[in-house]
């Protein structure tokens, strides 16, 4: 049994991770905000909650007293909020991490990156080896500043730092990606702006078993992973799977790249005269994000760890189209 400290537990990820953790039988404790609402299915669980915020140092280190993981699942993951808001969640909290968890002397320090991480690059495959690249985005280009401060961690202090690189997670109890694409969907309003853009599904199980694998195995620390289902597939057929769940038409209006990514431009440039707190319906962020054709390898996981996906893509997707039909999806949250 391991001792183990879970943050953003009340997320998507952070929440499944919790129950992979729990079926282990580890103990495992959760940093969350106070007053998170979310605080209270944890402790039914039997987790226990420190509260507190990866912003402030002494709250942290309190968290981190006595844990042998940690998983960091924290961080700003729109890509509307002040930078002030990403700077201090994204990449300060990602600092009071790593020291909290050194001083700790932890035995592995697991932290959910974001595929985004190595840039925009349609030529090639990309895999763990690429360097990390900006988007000139918050959220893509927040993660790679606070990765590159957990692995100078890493290097200086011998923090023993594991980064796992998920592609475009989904499964029961997703919140912002197939519940707000249904959501379009439903209320036509979901459009297109580049024929075969690809998605890599990446099944919430898949991604929790290999971060419970990456916790155990030493070849881990040190490492990077790439992590999906091992298959893509096109935005619009992606898109037509739910809508054929939720049984309504699919989406089939396309508009020019050009056009969407200056609609985007304009939409933020205005929202941020205005000040307007609500996010934009579209982004740039967004438009460059599901108008891509990136291709990712996971061989990484699979050589150095024999990790591959157990369940396959059609299968959660099945499961999650399930679940998806038992969702009021006006009370879901934006992104």
């Amino acid at each position: 049994m391991e001792k183990v400290l879970i943050t953003g537990a009340t997320g998507f990820i952070g929440g499944n991770l919790v129950k992979g953790n729990l079926a282990k039988g580890n103990r495992v404790r959760a940093l969350a905000l106070t007053g998170d609402p979310g605080a209270v299915s944890l402790k039914t669980q039997g987790v226990e909650v420190a509260e507190g915020d990866v912003r402030d140092f002494a709250s942290v280190k309190k968290a981190v007293d006595g844990m042998e993981i940690v998983f960091h699942c924290a961080a700003v993951v729109t890509d509307w909020a002040p930078k002030r808001l990403f700077r201090e969640v994204t990449v300060d909290g990602a600092e009071n991490m790593c020291r909290a968890a050194g001083e700790a002397g932890v035995s592995r320090f697991v932290d959910i990156s974001t595929c985004d991480v190595f840039g925009i690059d349609e030529d090639h495959v990309m895999d763990e080896s690429f360097p990390l690249r900006p988007w000139k985005e918050p959220y893509p280009d927040y993660k790679i500043k606070s990765e590159e401060i957990m692995w100078r961690y890493h290097r200086e202090k011998g923090l023993p730092v594991t980064m796992v690189y998920p592609c475009w997670v989904f499964g029961e109890g997703d919140q912002t990606f197939v519940p707000l694409l249904a959501d379009a969907i439903i209320k036509k309003e979901l459009i297109f702006w580049r024929r075969d853009a690809l998605v890599w599904p990446t099944y919430i199980e898949n991604l929790v078993d290999l971060l419970l694998l990456i916790s155990e195995d030493p070849r881990a620390v040190g490492n990077g992973y790439l992590v999906h289902d091992g298959e893509c597939t096109t935005l619009q057929e992606f898109c037509t799977e739910i809508a054929r769940a939720m049984g309504v038409p699919p989406a089939t209006t396309h508009i020019p790249y050009g056009l969407a990514y200056a609609a985007s431009w304009i939409m933020e440039l205005l929202w941020k005269m205005l000040r307007i707190q609500k996010r934009p319906l579209l982004t740039t962020y967004t438009v460059k994000n599901l108008g891509s054709r990136f291709h990712f390898s996971i061989d990484k996981a699979r050589r150095e760890l024999g990790w591959t996906p157990k369940i396959p893509y059609r299968e959660g997707m099945a499961v999650t189209m399930k679940w998806l039909k038992t969702l009021d999806l006006t009370a879901l949250k934006q992104k």
